[in-house]
């Protein structure tokens, strides 16, 4: 039996006759055993403020009916290739997990995607578990792999690479392995390498991606020919928000045309605006890395009279890497993030800030994130909105227009001399290996999408959700963009901690945040490209 449920918000269409009899769910193509139930009437609720959700109902794990218990599951192969034969995990036998307790992750464990709740909450969203399986639905000797990445770079690409490649080689004992030179578009323009853990080696010491990368490029019909001609039947896609909508079609194609093909994206992206996940992998050694840049600007300024310094640092639509920067150094006066509107005269405004700060302290250190402030640069140059081959809107240069317009101020207006330090430390940080931390983090979500696509599920993508791994639709991770919440305690401890204006005057600037926060409805922070 299988059938599938769409509907918006609580309303409920009938599925009485989607219900089996007996209290046992059961699929005759399912990856998963029988599921014990408990009485149920209905099909579970799922409510997301309104947003619509599909689930399978062979799928679902369900507890009482007012318990609101939602999975959100990724595809499996037998969704579309039901006679699909599976064989033992090759880990039975792995000295290293010999003495592991449990070796193999259940079929029933979940990862709540909300673990703060209340008596009588209701049990909410969940996702499938990260890990191995007991079955597998690929032969070793059969699997011929491969590894793409896309857009721009980020600390921790090539440990993701290095740990694929040992991954399945290691654990798994699988030898042909390959790797797409150039993004998306080396597929079918670009040669590929063959990929073993000795090529891989030390690569994790090295910054950038030891395969080359590059925006756009994407053809669906194209790289999945390509896929196809190859004989490659795992497909491990490494990059942000447009590459993981591109690894969706490709999931989609692959489905469409009834292949034995695994796709599983592994998210990256820098400023950390991938939503559902705990953080993106880089992101630590990023905020590291502006430590330096933070800290050289701090210097330069308390050597000089009044010293203005200005440190740019990644945020094209999340300031994250801004926020909690400044929250690690503590010698930052201000800092400006896209999420957060300011504006620079005026009572309250940034010029009244500085100019006391400066009355206070002699200096003063402000870190901006590049996409704070674009529409007020835009208007001050007469700038037109133009996007990269990924589509992403190309910013104007924020620090050297607040540094000129900041210097402007101070010296025709208010006869002050100030002495500017401009840093961009972007490619710098942008271009190291990653750190400690990044390192094991990028090891674990390798293995993570190694489990998974040898446990037969594609389309999904692997990160941590409230510290637990787990396997996530791609879907989900891609439809909105994750963004510092001005409401929440985080932005409230940046603010207690530099003093800084909210820049939020009245209640109506406030209720304004906040409605948008509720709708998510940040125009500057849609993205539709691939």
């Amino acid at each position: 039996m299988e059938a599938s449920i769409s509907f918006l918000g609580s309303t409920k269409p009938n599925l009485s006759s989607l219900i089996p009899s007996s209290n046992v769910l059961h699929r005759r193509d399912s990856p998963l055993p029988a599921l014990k139930l408990k009485k149920v009437s209905v099909f579970p609720k799922i409510l997301h403020q309104n947003r619509l959700i599909r689930a399978q109902c062979s799928d679902v794990l369900a507890p009482n009916e007012d318990d609101e218990f939602v999975l959100e599951d990724v595809p499996h192969l037998t969704k579309f290739l039901p006679d699909l034969p599976s064989y033992p995990n090759p880990l039975k036998e792995s000295q290293a997990y010999a003495i592991v307790k449990q070796t193999f992750v259940s079929s029933q464990d979940v990862v709540a995607q909300n673990i703060v709740v209340q008596k009588g909450s209701k049990r909410g969203v969940h996702f499938r578990r990260a890990g191995p399986r007991e079955r597998v639905y690929f032969r070793s000797d059969e699997v011929k792999a491969c590894i793409v990445t896309c857009g721009g770079l980020c600390p921790g690409i090539n440990t993701v690479i290095r740990e694929i490649v040992c991954g399945l080689n290691n654990m798994y004992g699988v030898n042909n392995i390959l790797g797409i030179q150039g993004g998306y578009r080396g597929f079918y323009s670009k040669n590929t390498m063959t990929l073993t853990p000795k090529v891989v080696n030390d690569i994790h010491k090295r910054g950038g991606t030891f395969l080359q990368t590059s925006r756009g490029g994407h053809d669906t019909a194209k790289i999945v020919d390509n896929i196809q001609d190859r004989g490659i039947n795992q497909v491990y896609i490494i990059g942000g928000d447009g590459t993981q909508k591109g690894a969706e079609k490709i999931y989609q194609e692959v489905e469409r045309r009834g292949l034995q093909v695994a796709v599983s994206g592994i998210p990256k992206t820098i400023d950390n605006d991938i939503a559902v996940i705990d953080k993106s992998f880089g992101f630590d050694t990023a905020v590291e890395e502006a430590q330096r840049a933070i800290n050289a600007a701090h210097v330069e300024v308390e050597s000089v009279e009044n010293g203005v310094g200005i440190v740019k640092l990644m945020g094209r639509y999340s300031g994250f890497i801004a926020m909690i920067a400044t929250l690690a150094n503590r010698d930052v006066d201000c800092c400006l993030i896209p999420e957060s509107p300011f504006f620079l005269e005026g009572n309250g405004g940034l010029f009244e800030f500085i100019e006391h700060r400066l009355k206070e302290n002699r200096h003063m250190v402000i870190v901006i994130a590049e996409g704070a402030g674009q529409d007020y640069v835009a208007q001050s140059m007469h700038a037109s909105e133009t996007k990269d081959e990924s589509g992403n809107r190309l910013l104007l240069d924020v620090g050297l227009w607040l540094t000129q317009q900041i210097k402007d101020h101070f010296t025709n207006v208010r006869k002050m001399t100030i002495n500017m330090k401009y840093i961009d430390p972007t490619y710098m940080i942008r271009a190291i290996p990653s750190n400690a931390s990044d390192n094991v983090y990028c090891t674990l979500l390798a293995q993570s999408a190694v489990h998974g696509a040898m446990a037969g599920y594609s389309g999904f993508t692997v990160g941590p959700v409230n510290s637990k791994h787990a396997y996530i639709p791609i879907s989900r991770v891609t439809e909105v963009t994750n963004t510092v919440k001005l409401t929440d305690r985080m932005w409230a401890r940046l603010l207690a901690s530099t003093n800084q204006p909210s820049f939020l005057t009245g209640e109506g600037a406030l209720q304004s945040v906040i409605d948008m926060e509720t709708q998510g409805n940040f125009d500057n922070m849609k993205i539709s490209s691939i």
